[in-house]
């Protein structure tokens, strides 16, 4: 059963994690070529390309993603702790500082970037620079959850 509920916690993992911090980096860089449609001369935004008109609907597609699989996602923590429970793991310190990570880079989803993706769409002034960095820690959270994972200090494995 441990095989079972660890391959289906890494599967999502992969499924639900993969495509929220992809689309999440890709919403700075498509909002800066949205805004730069019709952007005049002195305005931050304007780039040298003439910006992209499609951009809006490429933004709403990765905001969605972002939020469906934000949502879906929840089954990793799920199959995480049943996992953990059959491993026998649960008081271990790589898994609580795991735990405590995850909750953070979901805390920094939900307050921080779906909140700022959504102002963006709707028009409202949002720092893109802000959003990118927000993003990036989402993304930099989930990389040392992934590496305390794999590596699990004290296991037994070799790995």
């Amino acid at each position: 059963m441990t095989k079972f509920l660890l391959a289906v916690h890494v599967i999502a993992a992969i499924l639900t994690i993969g495509p929220v911090a992809v689309a999440a980096s890709m919403f700075p860089p498509a909002a800066r070529r949205a805004l730069a449609v019709g952007a005049g001369p002195g305005d931050p935004y304007a780039d040298d390309s003439p910006g992209d008109p499609d951009a809006t609907g490429t933004l709403r597609l990765l905001h969605r993603i972002c939020r469906v699989y934000a949502v879906v996602g929840v089954v990793v923590p799920v199959f995480g702790f049943a996992t953990a429970s059959e491993m026998g793991v649960l008081g271990s310190a790589w898994l609580i500082v795991s735990i405590a990570l995850t909750a953070l880079a979901a805390l920094v989803l939900v307050a921080l970037v779906l909140p700022a993706q959504t102002a963006l769409l709707e028009g409202k002034p949002a720092p893109t620079a802000r959003l990118a960095m927000v993003t990036g820690l989402f993304n930099l959270l989930w990389a040392a959850v992934t590496v305390l994972m794999i590596v699990r200090p004290g296991s037994t494995t070799g790995a």
